[in-house]
């Protein structure tokens, strides 16, 4: 069954300083909780990463997945979708929707999840916390911070 997690924040940047950071793809080890490793495998033609290899690991459950991205114009965000994935995820797909904000730039963050393996309730709402905490806590502490 696939599960869906979904939040909103406010970042103190503009829409094109967000998708700097989120586009940063080599950078997530770095701030990305449980993203262990991170390869740039193809770029669009505007020469953005399309196609992006992870490594993720988080509570002793892994998972390595390929995604491939689609961008909104304008600074707007972007949506993904694995291309291929084992460990404990089947599939995911997500977005990035960016808009301006009275303070900054509005970002919802929005991520389907098929689990290859079956996780207790409290595992994966822990699991979805620590997601959410890190597609917009960690975004945004990473941008304010540069």
């Amino acid at each position: 069954m696939a599960e869906q997690t979904e939040g909103t924040t406010e970042i103190d940047a503009t829409p094109a300083e967000v998708m700097e950071v989120i586009t940063d793809f080599e950078a997530y080890p770095k701030w990305a909780q449980g993203v262990k490793k991170t390869e740039v495998k193809k770029e669009d033609s505007k020469g953005r990463p399309a196609e992006v290899f992870m490594e993720v690991g988080q509570m002793g459950v892994g998972a390595k997945y390929t995604l491939t991205y689609k961008y909104k114009a304008k600074d707007g965000g972007l949506s993904w979708t694995s291309k291929d994935a084992s460990g404990a995820v089947k599939s995911i797909k997500g977005e990035y929707v960016l808009e301006p904000g009275k303070k900054g730039t509005k970002v919802t963050y929005r991520t389907t999840m098929e689990l290859a393996i079956s996780l207790p309730g409290l595992m994966k709402r822990q699991a979805e916390k620590t997601i959410i905490n890190t597609a917009l806590g960690g975004l945004k502490k990473r941008v304010e911070s540069r």
